[in-house]
């Protein structure tokens, strides 16, 4: 057997829902070889808690299966997995079929990080355009570099939002965006984050005191936690009501669905979606919603 773990609660058109076949990886990218082993079950693996191997696995699948060719960044910043972030494209474009929404898709990703992963994805899977927004300058630059050594220029532009209390620029919205994606700050402060990884560590039989998947500050915790800022990104959008057909958010605590909903309602929200994401033994969820009564949505389609 080849394959890491079988996926199969992953999107049914998510490529990776079989898992890894680590001999095919290592065949057409062989410094993945290195951190490939066999485990007790016989099954090929890597260390999932060691973040070069995650890094490396992660790279050679945009290299095997979406043709980005050089995909680096600084060893602090969170290593997406890629098989995750390719299930939130696959929803949210289930999401904008059923609206018709099918042609000249703009898609807005909210916290874009220095791995540009999300509009990379949405580009090369469905030729979406981007604007992608972040409070790290640096973080741009990387994805700037990404940008340009896989030619995605015309497809992807960034944005550097300077004054960190603010989600939703109204410099964003001079052409409208079929969609909003985000990934937002899961913790309350570094201590939370640090002592979450600590948990999740011990609980592998991991002695470690470092997040095995780095993280800087504004990847990680966010003043209130993933409850405050989702709670100020839905208020900013509702200051832009027709300018996106579809506001989305990953959410991971399921707790705060149901504030968000009474929130949103208040705010004028015409419909509210929560699609839920199975990946592994992770149970995640997305939150949609949009503003727009039927007659409004009507112009939207081409």
């Amino acid at each position: 057997m080849t394959k890491q773990r079988n996926e199969t609660n992953l999107h049914p058109n998510n490529i990776h829902r079989h898992g890894y076949d680590f001999e095919k990886l290592c065949t057409e990218n062989p410094d993945l070889s290195t951190f490939v082993f066999e485990n007790k079950y016989n099954t090929k693996t890597i260390d999932f808690a060691n973040p070069k191997a995650v890094k490396v696995l992660n790279a050679v699948l945009l290299k095997s299966y979406y043709t980005v060719t050089d995909w680096d960044f600084p060893e602090e910043n969170l290593c997406p997995p890629i098989p995750g972030r390719v299930d939130y494209i696959h929803h949210l474009n289930d999401l904008l079929n059923d609206s018709g929404i099918i042609n000249n898709t703009r898609i807005l990703d909210v916290g874009t990080g220095a791995t540009c992963i999300y509009p990379i994805l949405g580009h090369v899977l469905f030729n979406w355009s981007f604007l992608g927004s972040d409070i790290d300058a640096s973080s741009l630059e990387n994805s700037k570099a990404i940008i340009n050594k896989n030619n995605f220029e015309a497809s992807i532009e960034l944005y550097h939002q300077e004054d960190e209390t603010i989600i939703l620029n109204k410099d964003f919205f001079k052409n409208p965006f079929s969609a909003s994606m985000c990934n937002p700050p899961f913790y309350a402060s570094q201590y939370e984050a640090v002592e979450a990884n600590a948990r999740k560590l011990k609980g592998l039989g991991i002695d470690k005191t470092a997040r095995n998947f780095g993280g800087v500050q504004n990847e990680l915790w966010y003043k209130g936690g993933e409850k405050a800022f989702l709670h100020n990104y839905l208020y900013q959008s509702s200051l832009f009501k027709n300018d996106c057909y579809w506001y989305t958010s990953l959410v991971s605590k399921k707790e705060n669905i149901i504030s968000m909903e009474t929130s949103l309602k208040k705010l004028g929200a015409i419909e509210i979606k929560v699609i839920p994401m199975h990946q592994g033994n992770k149970i995640t969820r997305i939150i949609a919603w949009t503003y727009l009564t039927n007659e409004e949505r009507s112009k939207w389609i081409k």
